[in-house]
This record gives structure tokens, sequence and C-alpha cells, in this order.
């Protein structure tokens, strides 16, 4: 009895008042924004802080040094005459035509892949504890890894082609790393077999968060299983195609050591990416404002992209 009446007394007291408790809650509601305040500072300063910078450098005359003189829009200038008034083509031209083609072909591919093997192994098949880390383990690698042992493998003097000519087929010729034409081909084929394993992992728990009550449900109603996937499965799964999509979109942006670990650049500079050129100008040729241009217009063709699929998330979820 006592202890209910003790019980009931501190209750009709109301919340305890004493400096220490409200300085003790004070605490804990601080905790969590001082924890959070080192990293969200670094990023303020070490990412967008950069960025700014970047932005700034691209409207200077920059070579090997930073100047912070305003020029104007020169850099931008002359990245536009590269790319439309040139003739040949220049690097910045090539470098942009690359991106095109390689974040074309790699996001597609490998969202293909990656739900075409997320619904097989999806079917409870046996083995899929074994098949899973295999189609994972690409992605542990780093980009190095990954272009120099596809390197060595589509090289012509000691790969695919050269143990196939061994092997008696000497008709047998791919020579794709090696041709100016189809080089950036060759960087799409290993970034598609490093990124498809992670985007199958994520289409996979995707399909596992999906109810199977409505599944079982189409199935009763008559619904083929081409036609669960098409109009049940697959829209259920928007939200995983759009993470998927930024971050291979980020990937392709950022490609610039499996380009160089695969290619070295390729024959003349034929498989750039923009980040190569950004790097090559910044860098080697002491242009330091087209480089900033450039890594500039990298930053915008990123946001474009992202930024509607972002906005069509958000204003559907109030919804």
């Amino acid at each position: 009895m006592s202890t209910v009446a003790e019980t009931t007394i501190k209750l009709t007291r109301g919340p305890d008042t004493r400096p220490s408790a409200t300085v003790r809650s004070r605490l804990q509601d601080l905790l969590p924004k001082i924890v959070l305040a080192p990293s969200f500072a670094a990023t303020i300063v070490f990412v967008y802080g950069f960025i700014l910078w970047t932005i700034y450098l691209s409207f200077t005359n920059s070579k090997t040094f930073p100047s912070y003189a305003i020029t104007g829009p020169r850099a931008y200038q002359r990245l536009w005459r590269w790319t439309f008034e040139s003739d040949p083509p220049s690097s910045w031209y090539t470098s942009i035509t690359n991106m095109g083609i390689f974040g074309f072909l790699y996001i597609l591919i490998c969202l293909a892949l990656g739900l075409f093997l997320a619904i097989l192994l999806d079917q409870k098949i046996r083995g899929e504890g074994v098949l899973r880390p295999i189609y994972l383990y690409p992605m542990a690698l780093s980009f190095i890894v990954t272009g120099v042992a596809w390197k060595w493998f589509l090289d012509p003097g000691l790969g695919l082609e050269q143990t196939l000519h061994q092997w008696g087929w000497t008709s047998f010729h791919f020579d794709w790393i090696k041709n100016k034409d189809f080089v950036i081909y060759t960087v799409v084929i290993a970034g598609v077999w490093q990124a498809s394993g992670f985007i199958m992992a994520m289409f996979l728990a995707g399909l596992r968060g999906i109810d199977g009550e409505i599944m079982k449900a189409a199935q009763i109603d008559g619904a083929s299983t081409f036609q669960l996937y098409r109009r049940i499965v697959i829209p259920l799964l928007r939200p995983v195609f759009l993470s998927a999509f930024i971050v291979l979109a980020h990937l392709a942006i950022k490609s610039y050591d499996l380009v160089v670990a695969l290619t070295s650049g390729g024959p003349g500079g034929s498989a750039w990416l923009p980040s190569n050129f950004m790097y090559e100008f910044t860098f080697k040729r002491n242009e330091m404002a087209v480089g900033s241009a450039s890594a500039v217009i990298m930053l915008m063709t990123l946001t474009a992209i992202i930024v509607p699929y972002l906005y069509s998330e958000l204003r559907e979820r109030p919804r």
C-alpha cells in the first residue's frame, strides 16, 4: 500500500522540475546534435564549401595555381567552342560523347540485369546463399582492381583472344580495347560486371519486402506471371529503381579510375570521360579554370538528372 501511495503522490506532483533534472533533459536533447555537429560541419566545409570554391574558380583565369580575379565565363566559352565548333572533335567533345554512351548503357544494362538476377534468386532456388555473395563480390573490389583485371582479360596479346588462338580458333578477333571506336564499350562491360550484383541485391531486398498476400490475390484472379511482374511487382519497386538509378548515375559520373586502369585513356584519349578531362586539364595541362568549369558542368548534369526524380518522389509522399 505504501508503494502505491508513493507512486500516486509522485504522479500528482507532476514532472520533476529540480535543476539537476532540467540540466539532464537538456543534455539529452543536445546530445544527438553534439554528436552530429562535427560530421555536419565537415560536410558543409569539405563538400559544399569546395563546390562553391570550384564554381568560383571556373569564372577566373586560374592556371597552375588559383587566381581570384573574376574574368567572366571564358572557361565555359572555351568548352562551348570545343563542343560545337571544333574540327576535328576536341577531347571535351569526345568526353561528353563517351559519357552519353557509357552512362546510358551502364545504367540500362545494370538495371535490367540486376532486376533479372533478383527475380531468379527470388524463386527460392537452391544455393541462393552461395550465389548472392558471388554476384556481390565484384562490388567489394575497387575500380582500379576491376580495370586491371579486365585489361588483362581483354588485351589481345594475353587475354581472351590469345587464349582462343592457342586453342585453335585463330580467326577469332576481339581488339575493342585497342580500337578507338569501340574502347568505350569495354568500359561499359567492366562497369556492368562490377555494379550489377549490387543492383541485384537492392532489387532482391525490394522483392522480399512485397506483401505476399498481394501476389496470391493476383494469382487467384488469374494474372499470369508476366502480368504479375509488369502490373504489380515492377510498379511496387519504383523506389528501388530510383535509388538504383541515383547510385549508378553517381558511379558513372565519377568513373575516372576505371577508365585509367582499364584503357589508360584509350588510343589518343578516345576513352576519356568528363572526369578524365577534368583531371587532365586541372593537374597536367595547368588549366585549372577549364578543369573547374568541366567539373561544374558534371555537377549540373547530375543535378538535372536527380532533382526531378527526387521532386516527384517527395511530392507523392504526402498523398
